[in-house]
C-alpha cells in the first residue's frame, strides 16, 4: 500500500473541492486550479479528499501517491502559496524587475530579459554587501519550479568559485581547484 496515497488531505476553510468525471478542480482565496487524473477515485468524505486505487498494478500504486500529491500540493497553493528564492552569487550579478519583466544581469555581453507568465508574482531584492535575491511567489507549485529552474538554467552555479543562479540555502559540491 502506498504510504503517500493512503493518508486522506484535509480541506481547510474557504477552499471548495470538486471531481467531476476525472477532473478535480480546487477553488480558493489565491486563485482556481485543475487537474485530470487516471486509473484511481477520488471521493470528498468528511472534508477531506481521499484517493483509492483500482488494483494493486505497478501503474495504480504509482499513479496513487503521486495523485494525492499533486492535489495535497493544489490546496495548499489556493490556500497558502509558494515561494521560491533564487540567489545570484558572483561580482557583478544583478536583478531587477518592473512588473512581470524581469532583467538579470549574469556575466554575459547582454541582460536577459524574461516576461515572467502572470500566475507567478516576481520580487528582487538588492541590498550593500549581499547578493542580489529574486523570490517569485504562486499558488501553482509545478509552474513556480518551471520557472525557478529557467531562471537558474541562465547560469546554474559552478563547482569551484560557487558562481551562479542557485536557491537560498542549496548546498553545492565544492572542488577543489588546480593548487590542491
Amino acid at each position: 500500500m502506498s504510504r503517500i496515497g493512503k493518508n486522506p488531505v484535509a480541506i481547510p476553510a474557504g477552499v471548495t473541492v470538486e471531481v467531476n468525471g476525472n477532473v478535480v478542480t480546487v477553488k480558493g482565496k489565491n486563485g482556481q486550479l485543475t487537474q485530470e487524473f487516471s486509473d484511481v477515485t477520488v471521493k470528498i468524505e468528511d472534508g477531506q479528499v481521499i484517493v483509492e486505487r483500482s488494483s494493486d498494478h505497478k501503474d495504480h500504486r504509482s499513479k496513487h501517491g503521486l495523485y494525492r500529491s499533486l492535489i495535497n500540493n493544489m490546496i495548499v497553493g489556493v490556500s497558502e502559496g509558494f515561494t521560491k528564492s533564487l540567489e545570484l552569487v558572483g561580482v557583478g550579478y544583478r536583478a531587477s524587475n518592473q512588473g512581470q519583466k524581469l532583467d538579470i544581469a549574469l556575466g554575459f555581453s547582454h541582460n536577459i530579459v524574461l516576461e515572467v507568465v502572470s500566475e507567478v508574482v516576481v520580487e528582487t531584492v538588492s541590498e550593500k554587501g549581499k547578493n542580489p535575491i529574486i523570490k517569485l511567489t504562486s499558488f501553482d507549485k509545478q509552474l513556480l519550479g518551471q520557472v525557478a529552474a529557467k531562471i537558474r538554467s541562465f547560469r546554474k552555479p559552478e563547482p569551484y568559485k560557487g558562481k551562479g543562479v542557485k536557491f537560498v540555502g542549496e548546498v553545492l559540491r565544492r572542488k577543489a581547484g588546480k593548487s590542491a
